[in-house]
């Protein structure tokens, strides 16, 4: 399969500073080259340096998702699957916009369903997917090229259960379909039935049990292990057609041991090949 993988190292505006550094990080841990051994054609690209000299976190996270949905876009155009590599989950509001998804499957340990109204700290990562749901932020994300806010039906939210209490409540009043990792194959089918044809999946490598593997500062008990993430990405990949995908909030200062670089390579191997046979049998 022909691939691109993005990078978009950023963290609240600041580039290759923590969990800006898991892209890089991810890389050097030799996915490039477990992905050709698997018989992939792969680009690397790196966005570079957007925004403004101020790094301010708005201003700058939302140029990056400029820069990752033009990527994306220039990626599915000449035939190449995209993968984002972000640190900020915000990133997926650009990706979204470049693969034209009309669906998103969002595993996270935490919503990112806060707005700037309900936020009590004011992180913008903490309202990631309230944006790609047209929930807040609703100018700049519309600035995006190729930007249509995804219908809260048409989104799975996986083994979130690090909830503000804000965010309790406004999942309660939508219709934002909840699974455990385990049970998320399973929600597929309340996807399809709303009306979901393309889907994003987006991973915070967060959502994995920090007890197994901790993979930023944010550590919250239960969630998958890494075998339970891989088999959850490769039973949605058989069920709905997966147009692009994410995977962010790496930080390697978290990781002493560097776990994590090769079982995302692991994932993505597996993953892949669930595409292909797919596509082989369709």
């Amino acid at each position: 399969m022909k691939l691109s993988l993005i990078l978009a190292p950023y963290d609240s505006g600041h580039y290759q500073s923590g969990v800006g550094l898991g892209p890089e990080a991810i890389i050097a841990g030799g996915l490039v080259e477990a992905l050709t051994l698997s018989g992939h054609d792969i680009t690397v690209e790196d966005i570079g340096k957007v925004g403004d000299e101020q790094g301010r976190e708005i201003a700058t996270g939302f140029a990056v998702c400029h820069a990752v949905a033009a990527r994306v876009a220039a990626s599915k155009a000449a035939g190449r699957f995209p993968i984002v590599l972000s640190g900020n989950c915000l990133t997926t509001t650009g990706a979204v916009a470049g693969d034209g998804a009309d669906s998103i499957i969002w595993a996270d340990q935490h919503g990112d369903i806060n707005t700037p109204e309900t936020s009590t700290f004011g992180f913008l990562d903490g309202m990631a997917l309230a944006t790609v749901l047209g929930l807040c932020w609703r100018p700049m994300a519309n600035a995006i090229p190729g930007f249509q806010a995804i219908d809260p039906s048409r989104c799975l939210l996986v083994d979130a259960r690090d909830l503000d209490p804000d965010e309790k409540r406004l999942l309660e009043s939508l219709p934002v379909i909840r699974a455990e990792c385990t049970q998320a194959s399973g929600a597929v089918g309340r996807l399809k039935a709303a009306g979901a044809s393309r889907t994003h999946l987006h991973l915070d490598l967060d959502v994995l049990d920090p007890d197994i593997l901790q993979a930023n500062r944010y550590a919250t008990p239960g969630g998958p292990n890494p075998d339970q993430l891989r088999l959850m990405a490769c039973g949605v990949a058989r069920l709905i057609p997966v147009v692009g995908l994410t995977i962010s909030a790496y930080d390697p200062v978290f990781d002493a041991s560097a776990e994590a670089p090769p079982l995302v390579g692991k994932l993505l191997v597996d993953f892949l090949d669930t595409l292909e046979r797919k596509d082989r049998e369709t």
